[in-house]
């Protein structure tokens, strides 16, 4: 059985909801919502590629600047968020990507219940935390007798961001292999959440679609693609509310030797624009920090409700992208990872 744990609020994240305008491309790539930062945004319009083809595709790129401690501390003692209706479930929230999302949720006073194998992890990256911002419950769904009903009331929304390594590593000690991780424990989670669920975000991967096809065979050997796919398959035919967000290769963290105040700082290096897509066509790296905010973004969106999406991070440096010759100008961006999906 499920066994709950009880971990002084974080809040103070700053929050935009400012409404922008539609980009001109249903794949441009956005810029990271920052969490304590003033940023600028520069698009820089492609001209042509050394193939010859042309695009007048946007790309976004955050140029931030960070304030002294003065000004943060005076500008969020004005911004603080107030409290959310949501009660969020994560799934997951000590991996790499979940320890992110908890972060994110902390700060952006959302309240939420993690479901851990270790609860010593929770106090680990979060500190203690008073049980109407966090609880935390021990279980594995690996094991359908720890899903208790009673884990579920409350929650609003679920984020389940578990998973495994695709090849054999210390990862898979304990039969935690692709199979019971990515197929059976997503099986048995999405089995036994409440139909009164407001939406449930799913973390999977890019290529799930492409396991016979190069470099996606590879990464298929020992048979992840094939069970994330499973379960992606299981929770569209759920008839719940869902997202499902398939990540590139994840980079960046995980941090978990670290603690809360560590990853509300992180940055996702030199990557400072997003790509998204559908149908599986993307083939590249992404942030775990970019995969954290896009499942966050995901619960609130209502046209997300249904979909799949394909993330990655994109770096770019000086005035090239790639092998496209790109020019700049001015132009404000949408905060939103999905605003061109609209």
């Amino acid at each position: 059985m499920a066994s709950r744990f009880s971990f002084t609020p974080i809040t103070d994240l700053l929050v935009c909801s400012e409404k922008f305008p539609k980009p001109p491309q249903r794949t441009p790539l956005f810029p990271i919502p920052p969490l304590k930062y003033s940023s600028g945004y520069r698009c820089f319009s492609s001209i042509s590629s050394s193939r010859g083809l042309s695009s007048s595709v946007c790309h976004a790129v955050k140029e931030e600047v960070i304030q002294s401690s003065n000004s943060e501390s005076a500008q969020d003692s004005q911004t603080t968020s107030p409290a959310s209706s949501k009660h969020v479930l994560v799934v997951g929230g000590s991996g790499g990507v979940g320890q992110l999302i908890v972060a994110s949720l902390l700060n952006r006073n959302i309240k939420a219940r993690l479901f851990l194998r270790d609860p010593e992890k929770a106090t680990t990256l979060f500190g203690k935390q008073e049980d109407e911002t966090l609880e935390v419950w021990k279980g594995d769904t690996r094991k359908p007798a720890d899903l208790d009903p009673s884990m579920f009331e409350g929650i609003t929304h679920v984020i389940c961001c578990t998973g495994t390594t695709a090849f054999p590593s210390r990862r898979w000690d304990g039969d935690n292999t692709p199979e019971r991780v990515d197929w059976e424990g997503v099986r048995n989670l999405v089995s036994a959440l409440p139909p009164s669920l407001k939406r449930l975000v799913l973390v999977s991967s890019v290529g799930v679609t492409k396991c016979n096809e190069l470099p996606w065979s590879i990464m298929n050997l020992f048979g992840v693609l094939k069970y994330k796919k499973m379960g992606e398959e299981y929770v569209r035919n759920s008839g719940l509310p869902f997202t499902i967000i398939r990540a590139g290769r994840l980079t960046d963290g995980p941090y978990t030797s670290y603690d809360l105040n560590t990853l509300l700082k992180a940055t996702a290096g030199q990557r400072r624009a997003v790509l998204i897509g559908q149908g599986d066509k993307l083939v590249g790296e992404v942030s775990r920090l970019v995969v954290a905010e896009a499942c966050i973004q995901a619960l609130d969106i209502e046209f997300t409700q249904g979909e799949t999406y394909e993330i990655n991070s994109v770096q770019i440096v000086g005035t090239s992208f790639g092998h496209i010759g790109i020019s700049s100008k001015e132009v404000t961006m949408p905060l939103s990872f999905f605003a061109s999906f609209v």
